[in-house]
């Protein structure tokens, strides 16, 4: 079975208007509700993908509700620790001549609450894949992922890591079955510009020598690097569109990836479906779906 985990999940709220004005009244021309948090994304992705997960994190209030019954209406399996105090996030992304986005800072979680997750997750099992995805809310431990990490070690989980910095570096010692930074948050871990494919390559590498297995790199639309755990190295492009959307393009390659991966087991194809799945995002207002990601596979 495929976990994700959302520390923080939200109910993102889009609005859409011609311009946007300070100071003043502003009228909408469209409104738009989804479920949100980059380890929900992935979940909604693999369903489109036809891979069933298990969504875990932190919900409270009657946004948590929300959240919680309208993932089941996706038909996505959740099994979220329910918070006593507070609300879960309600986000709102203006999009009108600029995107500009609010982002709240959602529910406390107390130290009993995450040994309730951690608890959960020693339950997985040799074969399962866990996802951990976004930065950690402050109420929480900055060493969490180690933790988690730590706790799952040698027992076969292949484990996914979309993070930055410290958050990424400090669990590349628990080998990683992959980690996804773009070109420039792989640049901040060494302190440098990344400015050529050679120069991104020799850094994924560096990953790979303190620990990751396979390296995944974005490059928006200047496509993707994959260094895998064979020694291989597969850049690839992307397929021609218009970017709609800069929301949730790397959570839907990680789930096309993965997707891939688990299908056939095969490297170059779950780089062209993560490829695939994150375009579709950005040539989409919301998330990618089945048709659109099957039409960029040929392109890609």
């Amino acid at each position: 079975m495929i976990y994700t985990v959302t520390f923080n999940p939200a109910i993102d709220y889009v609005v859409r208007m011609d311009q946007f004005i300070l100071d003043t009244v502003n009228r909408t021309i469209a409104e738009e509700i989804y479920y949100g948090g980059k380890g929900i994304n992935v979940s909604t992705v693999l369903k489109e993908l036809g891979q069933d997960s298990v969504a875990l994190g932190f919900i409270a209030g009657f946004t948590g509700n929300e959240i919680a019954q309208g993932l089941k209406e996706q038909g996505i399996q959740t099994d979220f620790i329910c918070l006593k105090e507070g609300m879960s996030r309600i986000n709102v992304k203006i999009k009108a001549q600029q995107e500009t986005e609010i982002n709240a800072q959602g529910p406390h979680i107390d130290a009993s609450a995450l040994d309730t997750l951690f608890k959960k997750l020693d339950l997985l099992k040799e074969g399962d894949v866990l996802i951990l995805a976004g930065s950690i809310p402050s109420s929480m431990p900055e060493d969490s992922y180690e933790q988690i990490m730590k706790r799952l070690d040698k027992k076969g989980i292949l484990t996914v890591v979309d993070a930055t910095q410290n958050l990424l570096v400090n669990v590349l010692k628990y080998h990683p079955f992959l980690v996804k930074p773009n070109n420039h948050e792989l640049g901040e871990i060494f302190h440098t510009v990344l400015k050529t494919s050679d120069e991104i390559i020799e850094a994924a590498k560096k990953l790979q020598q303190m620990g990751a297995r396979n390296v995944l790199i974005s490059m928006a639309g200047d496509g993707a690097i994959l260094v895998d755990e064979n020694g291989e190295i597969h850049q690839i492009g992307v397929p021609k569109g218009t970017v709609q959307n800069s929301v949730g393009a790397g959570d839907s390659m990680v789930a096309g990836f993965v997707a891939g991966y688990l299908e056939k087991k095969d490297y170059l194809y779950a780089l062209r479906l993560g490829t695939a799945s994150g375009s579709a995002t950005a040539f989409s207002k919301g998330l990618a779906v089945k048709e659109e990601i099957e039409r960029l596979l040929q392109e890609v």
